[in-house]
């Protein structure tokens, strides 16, 4: 074979070498001489016999087999007397095969190679299975890693553990065990191991790495995680391999995150618990959606406060509920409709805001306020007296700020007696309203009929 001697070319790395002469490897190919086969050798590579073998060398040794040849040859310009490699040769109908090649010096013929008995092995069988197999491997971390939704590998051998030591001291209620011993709920989110974790994972997470995700678990699983993670135990406890729930989780940089899980023992570990797969679909959008419908469905968009429908299931709650006393404020707004006359309903709405502002700022829970009528609003105050000194002082702070147009309210206070009806209370501060109402507008300079500008 026509490989370079060491002395004459300064060759240190001979597999760097002929990696980079393909020329040279194709001339130690030709110098290949084959002088007796098998039957099994024409066999396998579909030749009537040895002459048709040897014309037909370069259908058999192509493509594949370059880089395994020239492991072949500097395992020889090494000095040893016996190589080996996996390569791929080509039957003389063009079918691939996979090949475990071992060659041996024979005996005596050490310095000249003149005699080198090479053994063939297919294995073409095997390697078509494992790179099935690995294709299959590569399509499944595929998927893992490129699924839309979040996805987590985890080991809760630990969990199952706590759990059957929990069983085996003879509990028997674990809602109960978990309810007295909070520490153990905790004990077990601190045996969760994470295995991985795929892409779309890191990106919900706003985590640059896994590694840094990990390290900072914490501040993932936290505040209302414990109550739902609780619950998982207890699923567990009854034997559910398989759930499903709503949690909140948060992202690194904060983001309050509100997800789908779903949670499976994978086929095979139902014993151990050693592999969990748990999904995570993001469904803040949605959570915020039925939130906005839900403070739609209570709320009066204007002015930020309850509306009516709020404030009659409220009336009726605190009846059912007995609590007393109960102090009801009715209040109106002056001069609404001459705002909205004169300049414009914006003006009208923007005087509804402030009243909204005020009223905010006056209510603590469980006190609430509710825009029951056009300009008018409904203090409840349960177990508690009203505050219109505080509401005096609020309105007065707000037309500091507003000096263009005064907010001026029309006020009735009412406290339940024992035995009475709310509704009763509410008629009370309402007349009281509608009295000092009618005191505001009986003034000369307020009389609505003569009002011509503000």
């Amino acid at each position: 074979m026509n490989i370079p001697p060491r002395e004459k070319q300064g060759v240190d790395d001979i597999e760097t070498f002929l990696l980079a002469n393909p020329e040279r490897v194709r001339q130690c190919s030709q110098n290949i001489r084959i002088l007796k086969v098998n039957r099994k050798t024409l066999s396998l590579f579909g030749a009537r016999d040895l002459n048709h073998l040897m014309v037909s060398l370069g259908l058999v040794m192509r493509d594949d087999t370059f880089k395994s040849h020239v492991s072949e040859l500097a395992q020889l310009w090494s000095g040893k007397t016996e190589f080996s490699s996996h390569t791929v040769n080509y039957t003389l109908k063009g079918d691939r095969l996979d090949v475990q090649l071992h060659g041996q010096i024979l005996p005596g013929h050490e310095q000249s190679w003149d005699r080198v008995l090479i053994a063939i092995e297919d294995v073409t069988a095997r390697e078509g299975a494992r790179r099935k197999l690995a294709q299959s491997e590569n399509h499944a971390l595929g998927l893992f890693m490129h699924s839309p939704v979040s996805l987590w590998v985890e080991d809760f051998s630990g969990v199952k553990r706590l759990i059957d030591e929990a069983r085996a001291r003879g509990i028997e209620d674990f809602r109960v065990f978990t309810d007295v011993h909070e520490e153990f709920v905790f004990r077990c989110m601190g045996e969760i191991r994470v295995l991985d974790v795929n892409t779309r994972t890191l990106e919900l997470f706003a985590a640059p790495d896994k590694d840094t995700l990990l390290r900072q678990l914490s501040d993932v699983f936290r505040d209302e995680m414990e109550p739902h993670f609780r619950e998982q135990l207890i699923d567990l406890w009854d034997g559910k391999l398989f759930q499903q729930r709503e949690v909140v989780n948060y992202a690194l940089d904060g983001t309050k995150l509100h997800l789908l899980l779903q949670f499976s023992v994978l086929p095979g570990h139902e014993n151990d618990w050693s592999l969990v797969q748990v999904a995570l679909t993001d469904i803040t959008a949605r959570k915020k959606a039925e939130a906005y419908l839900e403070f739609l469905g209570t709320h009066d968009v204007l002015t930020r406060a309850f509306n009516r429908a709020f404030f009659a299931d409220e009336l009726n709650r605190l009846e059912r509920k007995g609590q007393q006393p109960v102090t009801v404020v009715i209040a109106d707004l002056n001069g609404l409709k001459r705002a909205n006359d004169e300049f414009g309903h914006a003006a009208g709405d923007a005087l509804l805001r402030r009243a909204g502002e005020v009223f905010d700022s006056l209510v603590e829970k469980p006190a609430t306020v509710s825009r029951i009528g056009g300009d008018e609003f409904a203090v409840l105050l349960p177990g508690m007296e009203a505050t219109l000194i505080a509401l005096a002082g609020l309105v007065e702070v707000n037309n500091q700020y507003y000096p263009d147009y005064e907010l001026s309210l029309s006020t009735g206070v009412a406290t339940s007696q024992p035995g009475e009806r709310l509704e009763a209370v509410v008629k009370r501060a309402d007349m009281l309203m509608l009295g000092q109402k009618r005191a505001y507008y009986a003034q000369p300079e307020r009389d609505r009929r003569s009002e011509r500008s503000i």
